[in-house]
């Protein structure tokens, strides 16, 4: 458990505030943050920049309405202030004097530090950096250019609800990345990225990805599209790659899964529990308790415990990614995915780490299995509409299937589709069930958070590869 920012005491008196006219609920979320982040171009540093920062939000709902409102004073004036201008959104409601006693309960073991950023100094930082772009030099020596990245983020966090509950969490996360630019024959330049990061600290860097590792994969990326042909255009089969690829569920189907687009009724998931919405090959978790995850959570931002929480079950829709708000409002319980980016804004259903679970296919005999395709070992940025579920990605990294094997790197191709006629088309999944090495940030609202995506080898039958090339 972390030490206190602010005093039972106090935190009680604020929600007595806040729910002082008969709101149905409230919360109070206090933050003590710090954050660096240093930046390398070709071995000089360009930027580095350390900061904190300190605030407190306060949340009222009643029915469907909330009343939120934050400041960076944590003296009691400022924070009691904050709690009377929540409260005036049940202002016409009479109510009996409201007495708060919080107990302090105990958060989960999931995101444990085992050697915090604040015990690490900046050449220490810059030391991970100057390793990777060392290692990348001796595998070329023609690189054209090497970008290199380390962030880290450590907090203690406060969440008291008018529930009675108190929670005290310290949470940190780190990460590592770079980006390698080498010159094809032609002067196209490739690019090759490769990073990682999660919750267990700087010791992740020691004991788990190094950046040797890092830099190899980033060069062996970027040769990879070397050569690169123009991508063939049409329908094909398509086998996507195990690990990061998972971006293409997170995004295509996660976001649809997602509470507040349920209740909403901007989601086509909604009013289909029970349904049949995938091949029965598909079962889909999200899961904020998988160990030091860049996903995972001791408790969520609205202290909810996390969960291992099955949506997708043999291509049956179970359940949602719920908050509080609107698993209340839809009669059903949290499953710890209230997020938030900082005290600064409301909470909201978000996921943690998002995965398929891996099924009985060789991967290799996924791949014999196709006489003619493409296969998408890596995504890059992409464009989803919630409300029908259509999708268009850029493919990163692609090969043709020539007769059973990867053949030849492609480039600029992209996958467009729809996210549960796609998941209807999978036809095949691998064993190999594996998770990115903890690179994303999910943005929603204006909101981001830090999550995982995960995914098996599969084979989709039937998706649209857009390109420049020919059918």
């Amino acid at each position: 458990m972390a030490p206190p920012i602010l005093s039972q005491d106090i935190l009680e008196k604020t929600l007595e505030i806040a729910m002082s006219t008969g709101a149905d609920y409230a919360d109070v979320y206090v933050q003590k943050r710090k954050t660096t982040g240093l930046s390398l171009d070709n071995g000089e540093i360009r930027s580095s920049a350390a900061g904190q920062t300190a605030g407190v939000g306060i949340r009222v709902t009643q029915g469907a309405s909330t009343a939120y409102a934050h400041s960076e004073d944590l003296s009691p004036d400022a924070i009691f202030d904050c709690a009377r201008t929540v409260s005036k959104l049940a202002k016409d409601n009479v109510a009996p004097a409201v007495n708060i006693g919080l107990t302090s309960r105990a958060e989960g073991d999931f995101a444990k530090a085992l050697l915090p950023p604040t015990d690490i100094t900046l050449e220490q930082r810059l030391e991970l950096l100057q390793r990777g772009e060392a290692k990348a030099r001796t595998l070329r020596n023609d690189i054209d250019r090497i970008l290199g990245y380390y962030g880290d983020t450590d907090e203690v966090v406060q969440i008291a609800t008018s529930e009675g509950d108190l929670f005290s969490d310290s949470r940190c996360i780190c990460r590592l990345s770079l980006r390698t630019i080498i010159k094809d024959k032609d002067g196209k330049r490739r690019v090759g990225v490769s990073g990682g990061g999660n919750r267990e600290g700087f010791s992740y860097f020691k004991d788990h990805f190094q950046p040797e590792a890092m830099a190899a994969e980033s060069i062996r990326m970027a040769e990879a599209q070397l050569g690169a042909r123009p991508a063939p255009i049409g329908e094909q089969t398509v086998v996507v790659g195990p690990k990061s690829s998972g971006v293409l569920l997170h995004e295509a189907v996660g976001h649809g899964l997602e509470a507040d687009f349920i209740r909403k009724k901007t989601s086509l998931f909604t009013g289909r529990v029970g349904e049949l919405v995938a091949s029965p090959l598909v079962t889909v978790i999200d899961d904020g308790t998988l160990p030091g995850m860049r996903g995972s959570l001791n408790v969520d931002d609205e202290g909810t415990l996390p969960r291992r929480n099955v949506l997708i079950e043999n291509g049956i829709l179970k359940g949602f990614i719920n908050d509080k708000l609107n698993a209340r409002l839809m009669g059903t319980s949290p499953t710890g995915n209230g997020r938030r980016q900082s005290f600064r804004c409301i909470p909201i259903p978000r996921m943690t780490s998002t995965f398929m679970l891996g099924g009985q296919d060789d991967p290799a005999d996924i791949i014999k299995g196709v006489q003619n395709g493409f296969y998408c070992r890596a995504f890059g940025g992409g464009q989803v509409n919630i409300g029908n579920g259509n999708f268009v990605f850029e493919v990163q990294e692609g090969y043709l299937i020539e007769d059973g094997k990867i053949t030849a790197p492609v480039e600029g191709a992209t996958l467009v589709g729809n996210g549960p006629e796609t998941l209807s088309k999978i036809a095949a999944v691998g064993h190999d069930l594996d998770y990115d090495p903890g690179v994303y940030t999910c943005g929603k609202d204006g909101q981001s958070v830090p999550v995982n995506v995960g995914q098996p080898t599969l084979r989709i039958d039937g998706i649209t590869v857009g390109g420049t090339g020919q059918e």
